[in-house]
């Protein structure tokens, strides 16, 4: 394993410890509301603390691009570390068991190295660049499907984007007509190291954050799925929209979303 994703496992490990023991006894977490339908806990906050403490001890001049720190500019900035330290907190406040830590390393530009780490089933997702992705020690490869019939796509409704809504119940009729279902479970985190691993054939969502996205986007690449955004570009981090999946499937998703784009989904 590379060293700098040694640390970033150890980081998501350390991470995941903080957020199981707190699952243990969710009357003692304490919630806010920080945007529309958008929530954070001394939880995420806790997490996050742990994450960059770890990635500070190995990398102290590296950048760390957090959901809730914000950017912790470092002298050799061309090494970021994006990370979510919860992803899935709505799911973590409800009691539901779906959630993970994601983190991952830019360099010069480019995702490198990805750890997604599910602690409430000990399941740790991890890549990188050029030498495939894991699950827990194994390689993992997504589903060998050549089309949309027979699928199970995840999903995520813009719910912090309600303006999207009708393109988006578009897009949802038009796929669910050729596949077999649809799930929406709360983690996008969690959706894209499930395409990697072949559980979900597809996945897409609009308005993203780059913290949701950049492990699971190596992860998938890795697995041999092919990741873009609405129009087939690889706008995905900075729009937020993003379809992934086999390749096939990929561009199936692609194709069936064209003609219900708005011109904002678009970019």
């Amino acid at each position: 394993m590379h060293p700098m994703l040694n640390i970033a496992v150890r980081a998501a490990r350390n991470a995941g410890n903080v957020i199981a023991r707190a699952f243990e006894d969710l009357d003692k977490v304490e919630a806010e509301q920080k945007g529309l339908n958008d929530f954070v806990t001394n939880v995420d906050r806790d997490a996050e603390r742990a994450i960059v403490a770890t990635i500070q001890k190995a990398y102290p001049k590296h950048t760390i691009i957090g959901e809730e720190c914000g950017t912790i500019t470092g002298e050799h900035d061309e090494f970021q570390w994006i990370i979510d330290p919860l992803d899935g907190t709505t799911n973590f406040m409800k009691g539901i068991p779906h959630f993970a830590v994601s983190i991952a390393l830019q360099i010069k530009g480019k995702i490198e190295h990805g750890v997604i780490y599910d602690p409430i089933r000990n399941e740790l997702f991890s890549a990188s660049r050029g030498a495939g992705v894991q699950l827990n020690g194994y390689r993992i490869r997504v589903a060998n499907k050549r089309d949309l019939k027979g699928t199970i796509l995840g999903t995520g409704f813009p719910f912090k984007q309600r303006q999207h809504m009708e393109p988006y119940m578009a897009i949802f009729a038009e796929l669910f007509n050729d596949v077999a279902d649809m799930r929406r479970a709360g983690s996008a985190a969690l959706d894209l190291a499930y395409v990697a691993a072949g559980r979900l054939d597809g996945f897409w969502e609009i308005g993203l954050k780059p913290w949701d996205i950049a492990a699971g986007e190596l992860m998938v690449r890795e697995a041999g799925g092919l990741v873009s955004d609405f129009v087939g570009g690889h706008g995905q981090l900075t729009s937020g929209n993003i379809v992934a999946g086999a390749p096939k499937v990929t561009a199936s998703i692609v194709s069936k979303m064209r003609a219900h784009l708005t011109e904002s989904l678009k970019r």
